[in-house]
């Protein structure tokens, strides 16, 4: 692991994450003998747009049950679980951080997908997978974090076939102003590591891809922000966001609000096809 990776999964990190989930589903009245993947959709989707989004970049990718997808940083596995019951396809996720690794897996153990899903620790640099080893790829909010991404998306189209389809939904660059910290995904800008649209087009380009949609969701955002703030004054829910991201989550929500609504960075989809 690079310096920069481990700043990143130190970043992320949290023993006390499962615990924590545990919790909220005893007090939202969620039996975990009877958990079903929607039932973690409030806390296991930390995006923008959340569960709406995760549903909309499915959406956008041409998969069938026999496929085999590939979610390079999964999380605690909220899209790799979606993935799974709405489609049926077998799903493989990577992520650099531990704790989010061992949650995504317990998780997964209780809502019974433990034979479509699994999980690994890993980088999005260096994959431990064959090549040509998938149907399909998805990235939700993970390259920001990721400053070597020339590396990242030529090992993605390593280990996809030939005419797979790619997601990226990311938060990208949109002016040059310095954005206000701390967000999600940073501290600070050590470890922001954000593009432009156009300068994805070209990174993906030079690693065989050929991108097919382009889509700025400023929109999405700012309602998803706004519904997220209001909530909050009224004070957490037993299960959100709040139990991944921490004490410091409405800080968060509020300055990456405030980035989005000055022009700064935009959360951009794009659907792109291995050539």
């Amino acid at each position: 692991m690079t310096l920069d990776e481990s700043a990143v999964a130190t970043h992320y990190g949290d023993a006390d994450l499962l615990t924590r989930i545990r919790g909220g589903l005893k007090a939202a009245g969620i039996d975990e003998k009877t958990l079903r993947p929607d039932d973690l959709a409030p806390v296991d989707e930390f995006h923008i747009g959340g569960r709406e989004a995760t549903a909309h970049a499915v959406s956008k990718l041409p998969l069938r049950q026999d496929h085999r997808v590939l979610d390079v940083g999964c999380g605690i596995g909220g899209a790799a679980r979606y993935i799974a019951t709405q489609i049926g396809c077998e799903v493989a996720g990577i992520d650099l951080t531990p704790e989010y690794i061992s949650t995504a897996k317990t998780l997964t153990d209780m809502t019974g997908l433990a034979g479509k899903v699994s999980f690994e620790v890993a980088s999005a640099l260096d994959m431990p997978f064959d090549g040509e080893a998938f149907d399909a790829a998805i990235t939700i909010h993970v390259a920001m974090n990721i400053a070597k991404r020339a590396e990242l998306y030529r090992e993605i189209a390593r280990v996809l076939k030939p005419g797979a389809a790619f997601c990226a939904y990311d938060v990208m660059r949109k002016n040059g102003e310095d954005l206000a910290f701390p967000v999600p995904w940073a501290q600070s800008a050590e470890t922001s590591h954000l593009t432009t649209p156009d300068q994805m087009r070209a990174l993906l380009d030079d690693a065989g891809f050929e991108v097919q949609e382009v889509e700025d969701r400023t929109d999405i955002a700012i309602a998803f922000f706004q519904q997220r703030l209001a909530s909050s004054e009224e004070g957490p829910p037993p299960l959100g966001v709040h139990l991944v991201i921490g004490p410091s989550a409405p800080e968060k929500f509020k300055n990456t609000m405030d980035n989005v609504q000055n022009g700064r960075i935009a959360p951009v989809q794009i659907i792109a096809r291995r050539k």
